[in-house]
């Protein structure tokens, strides 16, 4: 199995088996049904836009940041993970996609009712590798992601799941879309 169809099945498993222990907790704890951790009320036009126009933004943000000097001596650029992944743009949006609804079903839906925003927003960053005390420029790059992370997490309560996963599907797509771009131009 090549990188490429590795990182494609790891999709599958994000978007397939993440959701799973946050629709359990609310299960269990809450007695929530799969519906109403959906929130299917909340496929809204206006929060689903605010969270793509938020993820879209701040993508282009990271991906300026990450542009710049002090960066060129990460040991892990994602670009260059992302140029040996010899991904297609379809890919990167289902990778997307996947994270999107994967992650923050998990996390926002699962998680963050019972630790609160806060800290679920730096667990998400740290359990990412971005938060890292060996990598202290990695960490910086961290520490510009968080604010995004808590936006989307305060966005939850106040716009629901949609929100959340249209602007981490947004983030990624943006980074993805330019990343994949740049390796085909590079090639």
């Amino acid at each position: 199995m090549n990188l490429r169809s590795k990182i494609l099945f790891f999709g599958w498993i994000t978007l397939l088996l993440f959701p799973i222990p946050g629709f359990l907790l609310r299960y269990f704890i809450d007695g929530d049904s799969i519906i109403h951790v959906l929130e299917p009320e909340n496929i809204q036009i206006i929060p689903i836009g605010f969270g793509l126009e938020l993820g879209f933004v701040y993508g282009l943000l990271a991906y300026i940041i990450m542009q710049e000097p002090f960066f060129e001596t990460v040991p892990t650029k994602i670009d260059v993970l992302v140029a040996q992944m010899n991904l297609k743009f379809r890919d990167g949006i289902f990778l997307s996609l996947c994270a999107g609804i994967g992650e923050e079903l998990l996390f926002r839906s699962g998680i963050q009712p019972y630790l609160g925003w806060w800290i679920v927003a730096i667990l998400f960053v740290a359990l990412h590798g971005y938060l890292n005390p060996w990598n202290w420029r990695f960490s910086v790059y961290g520490l510009i992601v968080l604010p995004f992370i808590f936006l989307i997490a305060l966005g939850f309560d106040f716009f629901g799941i949609w929100f959340c996963i249209a602007a981490h599907f947004a983030y990624d797509a943006v980074l993805f879309s330019i990343m994949i771009k740049d390796s085909k131009s590079n090639s």
